[in-house]
């Protein structure tokens, strides 16, 4: 069966241009702009309270992960400890192993694994919008473990490193969103799964793109009332059904053409569109420049 997490993070081509291990000790804090990039923490020991893009802070333990798909502000620090006098919360001390925060030769009272990831598909805002805001599992091992394997890979230097790296990445992406989907709480793609009847008109879309859709034939695939359907697809997933569907299938097609993987008429009927030219059409008005064009400019 088709799984729309997998086809999600596929087209989002994940990469890891940063990662780093960090520690802190004793009364410590930092604060930094995440620059809009998305950006991961998986706490390995201790705890930490972490507040990311002015909301409220939430305390991390063991095994808690949290990812923020565009991170604009960040603030980690140290959980029920005092100031010492003299001592700054801020010092930053650079070992050979990790980044230490805090007091350079205390006891550590959190490790944790940082990275930021960036995202090749130049549909990626438009994915990107169909996730949380923040996506925060809380002592789920599997995760740490993915992202100690993500850490060591990007530190060493074996063969076909870069591949394993955008493997394992896709991995964690896939088990992050499908362990936040059943506590989703703003609209998008994770709660529109949650619900079994919208994730079956969800699957049908992403198993048979090409496919006339109408509201009908996904209400029926919901098992549900097409103006129910048509409301609540609406409420959970942000957007009309349609207007999912359409996007998907650009997205789609944009991976199609900077693959060179097939032509336009080859191309527009398998995204669902009857002709060459009217494919055409609809991608230069929802993307702005001529398919070929489009094609020409993304390819190596």
């Amino acid at each position: 069966m088709t799984d729309p997490f997998a086809e999600v993070v596929a087209q989002l081509q994940p990469s890891l241009p940063f990662s780093k291990a960090a520690s802190g000790s004793g009364h410590w804090q930092l604060q930094a702009s995440g620059g809009g990039v998305p950006f991961f923490c998986v706490i390995l020991e201790g705890g930490a309270r972490v507040a990311l893009n002015a909301m409220p802070a939430v305390d991390l333990a063991e095994n808690d992960f949290i990812l923020v798909p565009a991170a604009d502000s960040f603030s980690m620090g140290s959980i029920g400890t005092e100031p010492v006098a003299g001592r700054d919360p801020a010092a930053v001390t650079i070992r050979a192993d990790e980044t230490r925060h805090g007091d350079p030769d205390g006891p550590p009272n959190m490790r944790a694994l940082v990275g930021r990831l960036e995202f090749g598909s130049p549909d990626a805002g438009l994915l990107l919008a169909l996730l949380p805001s923040v996506i925060y599992i809380r002592g789920l091992s599997r995760l740490a473990t993915l992202v100690q394997l993500i850490r060591d890979e990007a530190v060493a230097r074996r063969p076909a490193r870069e591949m394993i790296i955008e493997h394992l990445l896709q991995v964690l992406l896939i088990e992050a969103l499908r362990s936040a989907s059943e506590r989703a709480s703003a609209p998008g793609l994770l709660r529109g799964l949650a619900d079994a009847r919208l994730a079956a008109a969800i699957r049908a879309m992403h198993q048979s793109p090409a496919r006339n859709w109408s509201i009908a034939q996904l209400a029926h695939a919901a098992a549900m009332s097409r103006s129910a359907f048509f409301e609540r697809f609406r409420k959970e997933v942000g957007m009309a059904p349609m207007s999912y569907l359409q996007s998907w299938r650009m997205a789609m097609a944009k991976g199609l053409l900077r693959r060179r993987d097939g032509g336009i008429k080859e191309i527009a009927e398998r995204v669902g569109y009857g002709s060459a030219s009217a494919f055409s059409v609809a991608f230069t008005r929802l993307v702005g420049v001529p398919p070929m064009q489009y094609a020409r400019a993304a390819s190596p």
